[in-house]
C-alpha cells in the first residue's frame, strides 16, 4: 500500500474515533470507531517495529515492541490500582499473559507455518524463555499456597519481597541476554529486507505509534466495558479476555506481520517476551506502586487465574522449547486459548 494512502487511512480512522469518543453518546459507535482505529494504528506500530528490528536485530526489535505495547497496559493498570480495582488489575494481567502466550504466539505460528513448512529461531533463547516462564509461574503460585493462616500484613510483605525479587531477576535477564551473552541469543540468520524508514525515523515512528495506540486503547477499554456489561459478561471474562485482547492489539498485529515474513524469532520475542515482561516486571511494579497509592496490592491470584497461567505456560514451553515451529503447533495453542476462554466465560 502507498505510504501516503496508508497514513491517510490512519489519520481518518483516528479522527473518527476521537469524534465518537468526545462528541457521541453512542457506546456502540465509540466501540466500532475505536476498534477500526486500533487496526490501522497497530499496522503502523508493526511497520515501525519491523524497521527498528532491521537495525537492532529481532531481539531488540521484539523487546521494544513488547515494552512499548506493555507501557499502555502499565499506565492503565496504574490508574486502576490508584482507584483500588485490584481484582480487575489481576484479571487483566492474567489475560495479557495467556493472551500473548496462546493467542499471539498461536496465530503467529499458525499463519507463519501455513506459508513456511517449518520456522526456526534461536534454541538458546527458547530454553531461557522456558526457564523464565517457569520462574514466573513459581512466583505466582507460592503466595497462593502459603496464604492460608497468614495475617494480611505478612501476605502483603511476602508479595512485596517476591515483587522485588522478580524485578531484579528481570533486570539481570536483560543484562544477560542483551550484554554479556547477546551473541548466544542473537538472530539465527540476518534478514536482508529493506527497512521502511531510516534508523532515527523508525524510532520516532515507534514512539509516535505507541502513543496513539495507548490513547485509543484507553478509549476502547472504556467503551468495551460498558458494551460487555450490557451483554452480561462477567468482570473476570472482560478483564482477562476482552480488555486483554484489545490492549494487546498492536503486539498481535506486529507479531503476525513478522511471522508471515519468516521472522518467527521476532514474533516469539514479542509474544513470549511480552508475557515475561508482564509477569516479571509489570505485575511486581504495580505491587510496589500500591505501597505509595494506598493499601498494598498483594500478588495472590485466584485459582481460575493461576490455572489459566499454569496451563498456558506448560503448553507454550512444550511447543517453543526446541526452537522450531509449524502450523499445527499454532492450532494447539489456539485450542487451549479457546478452552480457557470458554471456561472463563461460564465462570
Amino acid at each position: 500500500m502507498n505510504v501516503r494512502l496508508f497514513f491517510s487511512l490512519v489519520g481518518v480512522s483516528f479522527a473518527l474515533a476521537a469524534f465518537a469518543h468526545y462528541l457521541s453518546d453512542s457506546e456502540i459507535l465509540k466501540f466500532v470507531t475505536a476498534s477500526v482505529a486500533i487496526i490501522f494504528l497497530a499496522a503502523w506500530l508493526g511497520k515501525a517495529t519491523e524497521s527498528v528490528a532491521h537495525y537492532a536485530g529481532d531481539r531488540i526489535g521484539g523487546f521494544l515492541n513488547a515494552t512499548f505495547g506493555n507501557a499502555a497496559e502499565l499506565i492503565i493498570a496504574f490508574f486502576l490500582v490508584k482507584e483500588g480495582f485490584y481484582d480487575m488489575v489481576k484479571a487483566s494481567i492474567t489475560g495479557a499473559i495467556i493472551g500473548n502466550m496462546l493467542l499471539v504466539l498461536g496465530l503467529s505460528v499458525l499463519l507463519g507455518g501455513l506459508k513456511y513448512k517449518e520456522q526456526t529461531f534461536n534454541g538458546h533463547l527458547a530454553g531461557h524463555n522456558a526457564s523464565l516462564m517457569t520462574l514466573a509461574l513459581v512466583a505466582l503460585f507460592i503466595p497462593a499456597v502459603f496464604i492460608n493462616g497468614l495475617p494480611e500484613e505478612k501476605i502483603n510483605l511476602l508479595s512485596v519481597i517476591i515483587a522485588v525479587v522478580l524485578i531484579v531477576a528481570y533486570i539481570l535477564w536483560l543484562i544477560f541476554s542483551m550484554i554479556t551473552h547477546k551473541e548466544f541469543l542473537s538472530d539465527i540468520e540476518p534478514h536482508d529486507s529493506e527497512p521502511v524508514w531510516s534508523k532515527g525515523v523508525s524510532i520516532l515512528m515507534l514512539i509516535a505509534a505507541t502513543f496513539f495506540v495507548a490513547l485509543v486503547s484507553e478509549w476502547l477499554v472504556h467503551s468495551v466495558e460498558i458494551v460487555s456489561h450490557a451483554l452480561g459478561w462477567s468482570e473476570l471474562f472482560v478483564g482477562a479476555f476482552v480488555i486483554a485482547i484489545i490492549g494487546n492489539a498492536a503486539e498481535h498485529s506486529a507479531a503476525l506481520f513478522l511471522a508471515m515474513k519468516n521472522r518467527i524469532g521476532a514474533a516469539v520475542e514479542i509474544a513470549i517476551g511480552s508475557s515475561l515482561q508482564i509477569a516479571l516486571f509489570v505485575a511486581p511494579t504495580l505491587v510496589l506502586a500500591s505501597l505509595l497509592l494506598g493499601p498494598t496490592m498483594n500478588i495472590v491470584f485466584t485459582p481460575f487465574e493461576l490455572t489459566a497461567i499454569g496451563v498456558s505456560t506448560f503448553i507454550a514451553i512444550s511447543i517453543s522449547r526446541d526452537g522450531k515451529t509449524n502450523w499445527y503447533e499454532g492450532v494447539l495453542l489456539l485450542a487451549v486459548y479457546l478452552i480457557l476462554g470458554t471456561a472463563f466465560y461460564f465462570a
